[in-house]
């Protein structure tokens, strides 16, 4: 809400223009994102083959290494299953490696349990911003919409996810039915959290005094940074010992809510919805799978390769104007 409180003139405030520093090592990286170079080092090879079971039932044909690597494929390149499973077979053809080829119904099959290693925060503590958005599963398109005028109801998911402000890494997703409260899902995102949190920023949906204690409780010395509701007061206490919510209302107060986003930082939230953005241009802004633990899956391996993409580089732009 950088403009919010100016919405009656906003058409009078400039857009901020922005030069981008080090654009040679991001182009680079940009390049790399597409890059179709794939190796095979001997530890992977011999992890592709799944090791053989001790306990009663058939034996594994793949490893979890093996079924990780085609669902990262799928999800990079928006590939069906089958189209993933002739991709990985070409590749093993011209690689010239002797390994067998998963066929799409054991990529579906093993999604339904496979589990993703979490990604691991820095040793810092996390200045965390939460937002969540709306992933489509069916329904008809904008075109048929307009042309047609259907009234098909349309089904959704909704993302939850926890980004690091200094890395842009997602360190944290929940994915859940449209109609769940944004603040109910504070708890289950830093849950996912490894290391200490310096301060948790969020949009006016999580103004709850359950988001609050949760914070509290896990993380005492963290900051709570959420904009309070136009109709909020102070609490009985704000005299004598105020809350973070208390101090808030005192510096919208004397500074107004442009002088408050500013002194508490609450700009740097614009970067959780780059991450929103930078997964929906490159993943896609629908799900294919058509299970609650597939979708979860599919979810964890497109954050995943997100995470990797970021190690290739990320944009470092100044303000001009």
């Amino acid at each position: 809400m950088p403009f919010k409180a100016h919405a009656a003139r906003r058409h009078r405030i400039p857009k901020q223009r922005h030069r981008v520093t080090n654009w040679a090592e991001y182009d680079t990286a940009l390049r790399q994102r597409g890059s179709l170079t794939v190796w095979f080092t001997e530890e992977a090879i011999a992890a592709w083959r799944a090791e053989p079971r001790t306990t009663r039932g058939g034996q594994p044909h793949y490893s979890a290494l093996a079924i990780r690597t085609a669902l990262t494929l799928r999800a990079v390149f928006r590939l069906a299953l089958r189209q993933t499973e002739g991709l990985i077979g070409s590749i093993l053809q011209l690689l010239g490696l002797d390994l067998a080829v998963r066929d799409h119904s054991t990529l579906s099959r093993w999604a339904e349990m496979l589990e993703m290693p979490r990604p691991v925060s820095r040793g810092e503590p996390v200045y965390l911003l939460v937002d969540s958005t709306g992933l489509r599963l069916c329904g008809s398109g904008e075109w048929l919409a307009e042309k047609h005028g259907t009234r098909r109801r349309r089904s959704w998911r909704k993302l939850h996810i926890g980004v690091d402000a200094e890395t842009g890494q997602i360190l944290a997703t929940e994915l859940t039915p449209h109609d769940v409260d944004d603040g109910s899902q504070i708890e289950p995102l830093l849950d996912q959290i490894t290391g200490s949190l310096a301060s948790l920023t969020g949009d006016g949906a999580d103004d709850q005094a359950g988001v609050y204690g949760t914070v509290d409780q896990r993380h005492p010395e963290a900051q709570v940074v959420v904009p309070p509701r136009s109709t909020a007061v102070p609490s009985d206490m704000a005299e004598s010992t105020p809350t973070q919510r208390d101090r808030h209302l005192q510096s919208i107060a004397e500074r107004g809510r442009m002088g408050w986003q500013q002194r508490s930082g609450y700009t740097r939230r614009a970067l959780v919805e780059t991450s929103i953005s930078r997964f929906k241009r490159v993943i896609g802004d629908a799900l294919g799978s058509r299970t609650e633990p597939r979708r979860a899956t599919e979810v964890a391996i497109a954050v995943h390769a997100l995470n990797c993409m970021l190690e290739f580089g990320r944009p470092k732009s100044i303000r001009t104007t």
